[in-house]
């Protein structure tokens, strides 16, 4: 054999070893992208096996469930890519019906095709096939018919295309941009919608409804993520938003409700730059109230209560079940238990999520780079409606924060209506003694 036959035979050996580890990369992108886009998190039954679908999302027509996306016959083991590209970026199912909108597909039409067939390796190669059949929605009828999808699609999702790059734009910016509204789909849960349930913007470009915060859905409000101080981001530096997503904490605050989840198996993952794009992009939208101005800390309610003085109402709720933690000034412990003093998720509007957490509880996940878990107990076995509604107000109105008032008509129809549902937990109404 002469040299040149040797030279080609090594090239021919080669050939094969550089597609496969072409293809491995493209699956690696593909997981990566996955956890940007927090697809187990939605797939993914309490207790399941990953992307087997099953999740239970309560929506304010009924109940949807999450489908099987795992390369399963009863998944999409026969989507081809045509398939997988317009379920995920144009809302229509292998059969031509149109998905229902908690699929986030206004979203992904921003995704684009080089990200899609990353995605699609992944699902197909990357993922452990799983034989669960999906369920049927728990939707009344005639709400449950899927031909009025067709339209609503129509009138509401974008065209599928990537979104031009203004000249002079910060790169990181715009990738920012590009994972905020497209992959990690945050408008889905930060903006709110319309009556006939559609995001009321989709981009920063549509408006300054983008991000500006959501009604309450399964207990939770998702906060505004804009620059106002009070209830937004305008407080927080880009360093605290991406200490936070990366952690879950931060020296402001501490994630709970759905985000625990988004932190837990989503942004932990991803990269340094890719969260500081994130922080960036976010940090760039304007506020919407021009009159907001940075809270400003009051301690006459720390120095009340640091002498003994307990009679405001709520007063002696807070000392008897949250000072040992949140503190009596309001600071509580930096990255460990949050600070209360202008904290803007306590200052929103409405306070269903404050109401929530004292009633069911939370835990702070661990990640990689935090592992420590800490915990807040449940207190409604303990707490009436009316203790809760007290000490609510005290949090939010205390220490230089400025909360609309709730009473106990609000806390009651949150542990009805909400907790119920959402929980396994005895919920049940107290008396107070």
């Amino acid at each position: 054999m002469n040299k040149f036959s040797i030279a080609a035979l090594g090239l021919a050996l080669l050939a094969p070893l550089g597609a496969v580890q072409g293809a491995d990369a493209l699956i690696a992108q593909g997981e990566y992208l996955a956890r940007a886009g927090d697809c187990v998190a939605c797939h993914t039954a309490k207790d399941g096996k990953p992307f087997a679908g099953g999740l239970a999302m309560q929506t304010p027509i009924g109940t949807v469930y999450s489908t099987n996306i795992t390369p399963d016959k009863t998944g999409i083991g026969g989507y081809s890519f045509e398939d997988f590209d317009k379920a995920v970026r144009h809302g229509i199912g292998k059969d031509g019906s149109s998905l229902y909108p908690a699929m986030p597909y206004p979203s992904y039409a921003r995704v684009t095709d080089a990200d899609m067939q990353a995605l699609y390796a992944y699902f197909m190669q990357g993922v452990a096939p799983v034989a669960q059949p999906n369920r049927e929605v728990d939707i009344p009828w005639p709400l449950s018919m899927r031909w009025p999808l067709a339209i609503w699609r129509g009138l509401f999702a974008p065209k599928v295309e990537s979104p031009p790059t203004p000249s002079g734009t910060d790169p990181l910016v715009s990738r920012g941009a590009y994972l905020v509204e497209g992959l990690g789909h945050c408008g889905a849960c930060h903006t709110p919608r319309a009556l006939t349930m559609q995001e009321k913007a989709l981009s920063a470009g549509e408006g300054d409804a983008f991000l500006a915060g959501s009604a309450p859905l399964e207990g939770w409000i998702a906060k505004s993520l804009r620059g106002d101080y009070k209830d937004g981001l305008g407080s927080w530096s880009e360093e605290q938003l991406v200490q936070f997503l990366k952690t879950g904490r931060s020296d402001r605050s501490a994630v709970f409700g759905g985000m625990s989840d988004v932190v837990k198996h989503s942004m932990q993952y991803m990269t340094d730059a890719d969260l500081t794009a994130i922080a960036r992009y976010l940090k760039s939208l304007p506020a919407n109230d021009p009159n907001d101005r940075p809270a400003v800390y009051d301690d006459k309610v720390a120095k009340a209560l640091w002498n003994g003085d307990d009679s405001q109402a709520g007063a002696s709720v807070y000392i008897d079940n949250c000072a040992a933690c949140h503190r009596t000034d309001g600071h509580g412990y930096t990255r460990v238990f949050p600070a209360l003093a202008g904290n803007p998720v306590l200052q929103t509007e409405d306070a269903s999520s404050l109401i929530h957490i004292v009633l069911a509880g939370g835990t702070l996940p661990a990640t990689h780079s935090a592992p420590s878990s800490f915990t807040m107990p449940a207190y409604a076995w303990r707490l009436s409606d009316q203790e809760v509604a007290d000490v609510v107000n005290f949090i939010r109105n205390s220490w230089g924060n400025q909360g609309a008032k709730v009473d106990a008509n609000d806390v009651a129809k949150l542990r009805t209506d909400d907790l119920r549902s959402t929980s396994g937990d005895d919920l049940g109404q107290v008396t107070s003694p």
